[in-house]
């Protein structure tokens, strides 16, 4: 199939499902005519969901049963990530859309939905770049790649600043790294990665089928990169698409021997931006997958509004202090409160002696 056969198929999709399924549920519960109106948004955004689901529970969930990469005993700690996926994929990601994404679009003089399939924003590739607007697949890769760096630079940020590492801190802590991984976040960490990543569609001017594809496109790459499989891409398609055992080693606990080890991998599709930028690890038996502090460590005994709860506290003791903006690796004390890697003795930490039974003693009172 072609890939504007492709793009046809699905517009034609979204019509249906909304005339036939979205639209008479939408009017039975007596929704506003604002909602009504973007009737076929709402089943876009549903429709994304619901392939992701099906993908991960009919293809990956065999894969990872099938070729595992780490054999568990049971896989109870995998549940919850499955949860923050159905919320997110049906729930959250369509409300932040509405309540968020369209005053938002509006505010900047356009529409966050809708609108034509020909969507123009300030940094035009088929003006740029003529020829690849003959060849939709090429446009499409390249608009995906585009994306890719924006959340690239956003992934550095995300483990760099304190404060933030403290919301994202949530997504590393889970020991049982599954296919179901890529949405165990906390919500106001996807709120300001969304943020970024939509201001990027609107810059580079995605039409709403491009924009939904490439949410789709992504975010099935991201589940299978966290799956628990043991299949590789081989040497050269490793250099090209990001593989599970690739993002594996950016899950992987903190080696006190090479505590700057674990800063890798960072891309989420290709590789090119970890080459590019000098983040890229290969050759390396991966370790387990976590976090080594004991405070993110203990969401793994927390529901999913415990976590939520537990990660805002160290997003909110981190960004009230200095150190909370100082770039680098932190673990949190019993405050909540950043406490920078290299006051720390880290194979300590690793031997579970705890956060402040592992701090470093200032050298004026050992000497006393």
């Amino acid at each position: 199939m072609h890939f504007e056969h492709l793009f046809s198929a699905w517009v034609v999709a979204v019509h249906w499902f909304s005339a036939h399924a979205v639209t008479p549920v939408l009017t039975r519960l007596h929704a506003g005519h604002e909602l009504c109106s973007h009737a076929d948004d709402i089943t876009r955004l549903l429709l994304i969901g619901l392939a992701q689901v099906c993908v991960i529970a009919l293809v990956f969930r065999p894969l990872e049963a099938r070729f595992p990469f780490e054999h568990w005993p049971d896989r109870r700690a995998t549940r919850i990530d499955r949860a923050y996926t159905l919320i997110k994929v049906l729930g959250i990601l369509p409300l932040f859309t509405f309540a968020v994404m369209e005053p938002l679009g509006h505010w900047l003089g356009g529409d966050a939905f809708g609108g034509p399939d020909d969507a123009a924003g300030l940094v035009s590739l088929p003006q740029l770049f003529p020829a690849l607007a003959h060849h939709p697949v090429l446009l499409f890769w390249a608009y995906y790649a585009l994306f890719d760096l924006v959340q690239y630079g956003t992934h550095r940020l995300q483990h760099a600043i304190p404060w933030w590492w403290g919301l994202h801190s949530l997504h590393h802590s889970q020991r049982q790294l599954s296919c179901w991984s890529n949405d165990r976040d906390h919500y106001l960490d996807d709120l300001l990665e969304a943020l970024i990543l939509a201001a990027a569609g609107m810059v580079f001017g995605t039409s709403p089928t491009e924009y939904a594809l490439l949410v789709l496109a992504g975010a099935l790459l991201e589940n299978f990169s966290h799956a628990n499989v043991r299949l590789r891409f081989g040497p050269v398609l490793d250099k090209l698409v990001v593989e599970p055992h690739y993002h594996r080693l950016h899950h992987m606990l903190v080696d006190p021997d090479r505590p700057n080890l674990h800063n890798c991998n960072f891309s989420f599709a290709f590789p090119l931006w970890d080459i590019v930028f000098g983040t890229a690890l290969y050759g390396q038996a991966a370790r387990p997958t976590g976090v080594g502090d004991p405070m993110v460590d203990r969401d793994n005994t927390l529901g999913i509004v415990g976590q939520q709860r537990e990660a805002l506290r160290r997003f909110w003791g981190a960004i009230r202090c200095r150190a909370g903006w100082r770039p680098g690796d932190v673990a949190f004390d019993a405050r909540h409160r950043p406490v920078p890697a290299q006051e720390l003795d880290l194979h300590r930490l690793e031997a579970g002696a705890g956060l402040e039974a592992a701090r470093r003693v200032p050298v004026r009172e050992n000497a006393a």
